[in-house]
Formats: structure tokens, sequence, C-alpha cells
């Protein structure tokens, strides 16, 4: 509890003091605490709203401060050391806030007013633009936006009709509880309320004996206003927020001041309200176990196909048949990167989504104490992560053995190629050798004519010999590629058998043309 009375000798207030109206644990603000996120810090309030909004601020904090013994006068100024505002918290949250300091300087009102921000963040409350110096400094924008926030968190956040809440929900309500009224047609929460029928009407279809509907007159906007928050203020206990010319002298009444007293009156009738509440708790009950059978449905569905994928796709990443030459292996290799850029990633997010869908429905299930739920055999989250991992497993062999085969498949590209060139050079050299070996051009020759030839042919058998290095460089070449399997090994085979048997038959003739020369 906020020791006020310690530092002001004003009040009061035990911690089991009243609640308020609407009061509310943690939990996140939901879709409209995030539409309010727009509230103009930059600009200047509009006076008219100005006004409306610190009178009804004013009157919002004073109704639940009264019940710690005290209230403010000036909204700008009685939240600057945050004492008050810490003690307002207190009151609505029904939570104790970190005791406040009692100094009087500067930095003892930054850190009350912290204290008192860090707990309405606390409460999933996002608040931009909002600093405790310019709350102690009493910006007035700062503070109605800081003030609407709260009402917003503790007074209209948890309102909930019909599935759905806040805003939306407390329109919802006054639209189902106006509907049978003349002249009464709530779209908004400005114009809506300006003739002050909504108003008269929300008390009468809740406290018919206090108001006389049927005289009420749609032309007199400032004595229907009158009636009802005289009413309001006498009989239900609602303080008067606003003056009927506040409204009727504006073109358009502020939004966020008729919210919050709007706000006030559902808080009154809430209690009117339970057994529409609890009808819509069994509703909601079915809704729960409805939604649940789908969840349990769609992950069924889920899990069937994501284990059927894995299935198919296992035994492609494990074949290991390996291609002929390079271009299809590069094809392969294409195939498995569109596989891993295109046809993984929307599995990837199903696995995902399925964790979490069993996650969420495991849970729910757990909140509305229902048995846990248990997939089919072989469907279980341990079952895909299984096969999941049989599947990078595969996937990742797939990769290492693909790049294996294209670097040996270029290499061998590279010696098939030196094999040819290789060949084609001898080939080259060796046409027309034998045809020139079998000339018997020295039987016609006489001495010097056969000295002449047998120094060409010398010279003949030193250019053989320096081949011998290129023929068994061929031979060598040929036996690594039948090593590493390459797919026209057969023709590499014959080439070099057609250029071995030629050598040797170069031999015998280089040979046998020595002897004859001789």
């Amino acid at each position: 509890m906020v020791d006020y009375h310690a530092a002001n000798q004003a009040y009061q207030y035990g911690p089991n003091s009243g609640g308020g109206n609407g009061a509310g644990g943690g939990g996140s603000m939901g879709d409209y605490m995030a539409q309010e996120d727009d509230w103009d810090r930059d600009l200047l309030l509009d006076p008219a709203w100005e006004k409306q909004q610190r009178k009804t601020f004013t009157a919002w904090c004073n109704s639940h401060l009264r019940k710690a013994g005290t209230q403010i006068e000036n909204i700008d100024e009685d939240f600057r050391d945050g004492l008050k505002l810490m003690l307002l918290l207190e009151v609505i949250s029904g939570e104790r806030l970190p005791k406040p300091e009692r100094g009087k300087m500067r930095v003892h009102k930054i850190n009350n007013v912290n204290k008192a921000l860090d707990f309405i963040a606390s409460k999933g409350v996002k608040l931009v633009s909002i600093g405790a110096e310019e709350i102690v400094d009493g910006n007035a924008k700062m503070t109605l936006g800081m003030i609407w926030t709260i009402i917003l968190r503790f007074a209209i956040q948890d309102i909930s009709v019909e599935e759905t809440s806040a805003k939306e929900g407390l329109l919802l309500w006054c639209q189902r509880k106006t509907a049978p009224y003349k002249n009464v047609n709530v779209q908004n929460f400005h114009i809506s309320w300006k003739d002050g029928l909504a108003f008269n009407a929300l008390i009468h279809r809740h406290r018919p004996e206090l108001i006389e509907y049927d005289k009420l007159r749609k032309d007199d906007p400032v004595t229907n206003l009158n009636n009802a928050f005289e009413v309001a203020e006498k009989y239900l206990d609602i303080p008067k927020m606003l003056d009927a010319e506040d409204i009727v002298g504006t073109l358009r009444p502020d939004e966020k001041a008729i919210m919050t007293y709007v706000s006030c009156f559902y808080h009154a009738f809430s209690g009117a309200q339970k057994a529409e509440t609890a009808a819509n708790r069994i509703c909601k009950v079915l809704a729960v176990n409805q939604e649940n059978e789908h969840l349990m449905e769609d992950y069924e569905r889920l899990a069937s196909d994501l284990l059927e994928w894995i299935r198919r796709t296992i035994p492609w990443l494990e074949d290991r048949v390996p291609q002929k030459t390079i271009q299809e292996m590069q094809q392969k290799l294409e195939d498995f990167r569109d596989y891993r850029r295109v046809h993984k990633p929307p599995k990837v997010q199903e696995k995902c989504q399925l964790e979490i869908n069993f996650n969420t429905l495991q849970t729910k299930l757990r909140l509305s104490n229902r048995p846990a739920f248990m997939p089919s055999e072989g469907r279980m989250v341990s079952d895909i992560n299984n096969g999941w991992q049989h599947l990078e497993q595969a996937e990742k062999g797939y990769e290492e053995w693909l790049l294996n085969e294209i670097r040996r498949l270029e290499r061998l590209d590279h010696l098939a190629e030196k094999f040819r060139q290789k060949a084609s050079i001898h080939e080259a050299w060796t046409d027309g050798k034998e045809a020139m070996l079998k000339q018997r051009d020295y039987e016609t020759a006489t001495l010097s004519d056969i000295k002449a030839l047998i120094r060409k042919h010398e010279a003949f058998e030193s250019d053989l010999a320096a081949h011998q290095d290129r023929v068994e460089q061929i031979a060598a070449i040929a036996q690594e590629l039948n090593e590493l399997d390459y797919y026209d090994s057969h023709n590499v085979n014959t080439r070099c058998q057609k250029i071995c048997d030629q050598w040797d038959n170069l031999g015998s003739l280089t040979h046998s043309r020595r002897e004859a020369l001789e």
C-alpha cells in the first residue's frame, strides 16, 4: 500500500479496501489496446475535448480514490509526486505497489511515478512516449494519455460480450441494451450519446423505476443528459463526470470521455448480467471443445501428410546411382538445390506449425481439465522428429555424394581430354611411318646411298625411342580412366590398344629395316 498518509497525512487505506470497477489482473491489452497506441501526443488536444477528458478522468479517478479517503482536484498537478497515482493503481488493482519514496525532491517524484508506470507496464500495457518526467512536469497531454491508458486496462479491457471485448464489447453491450428504445441508435461513443437518450435507456433497461423514459424528448438533450447523470449519481453511485452543456455544446463529444462514463454504467449493471455471462461461458466451453476437436483433426491430417512426404523423399535422397556425364550430375545437383529452395521450406513450416498446434492443443486441454491428446500410432511428435532426422541425414549424405561425384567426373573429363590430345598427337606422328619402314629402296642403292639410308634410319630410331615415353603416358592415362570407372572406357581402351599394337609393329619394322640395311 502506498504510504500516502505518511507523506501528506490525508487518509488511511488498507490492502483489503475495494478493488474498483473493472479491476483486473495482468495479461495482454488485446487488439483494442493496440489500437489505442495512436493517442496523439505530438498535437495539442482539442480544447473542448481536453475539457471533457479532464472532467471525466478526474471524476473517474476520484470514484476510486475516495475508497482510500482522498481525491484529486487538478489532474495535471495532483499526480506529479506519484503518490496518488500509486494509490489509484492499488485501489483499482487490489495489489500492492513498491513502497513510495517520501522525499519531495524531483528525483523522488520521478522514482514514484516510475514505480507506477512499471506497474502499469507489468499488466501488459504498452506506454508509448509516456515518461515519468512528463508526468512530474505536469504535462497535460501525457497525464491524460496515461490516465486513459489506465482506464482502458482496468475498466474497459476486461469487458466481454458475445466474443467481442474492450471497446467493441462495450459498444455491443450498449447496442443490445438500448435496441428496444425508440430514437436510440448507438453506433459510436460520441454523436450517438449527444441527445442523452442512450444514457437514459441504459438506466431504464436495468432500473425502469428510476426513469420515465416515455416523457423524454429527443429535442431536449440538456434535460435528458442532466436527468441521466443525476439519477446515476444518486441511485447507481456513478459520479457525475460531465456537464450536459459540455456534450451539447460540442459538434462531436470526446470519445474517450464518453467511453469512460459508459464503462461505469456497464460495471454498475454487471451484476444483472451474471446469468447471461453464465450462459456465455457454457457456449465458450462448447466452442473450446469444438476448437480442440478441430485441432486434433488438423494435427492428424498434417502429421499424416508430412510423414508421407518424408517417406517419399528419403529414397530419392538415398539414391546413389551415378550418372555418366557432368551435365547429368549437375542436373541432379540442381534438382537437389530446387528441393532445398522450393520444396523443403514449406515442409519446415508445416513441421513447426504441427508442433505449435500440438502444444497449443495440450495446453488448452490441460486448462480445461481434459485428458491429454494422444495422436494415432506412428504420428507422435517423436515419430515426426525421428523421420525428419532421418531425412536430414540422407540429405546431408546426398549433397556430399553429388559434389564428390561431380568432382570425379570433372577429373575424368580432364583425363579423357588429355588422353585424346596425346593420342591424336601420337597418331599424327605415326601416320605414314609403317609405309616408310616397309620400303625396299636399299635394294637398288649404291654403297654410299646405303650409308645415307642407315644414317637416316638411325635418326628415326632416336625419334622412335623419344616417343616411347609418350606411349607409356597414353597407356597410364587409359589405365587411370579404367580405375576411375570412366563411362567411355571401352572406346578409350580400344584406341589405346590400337596405339600399343601399332607401336609394337613400328618396333618390329624398325628392327627389320636395320637388319636389311646392314
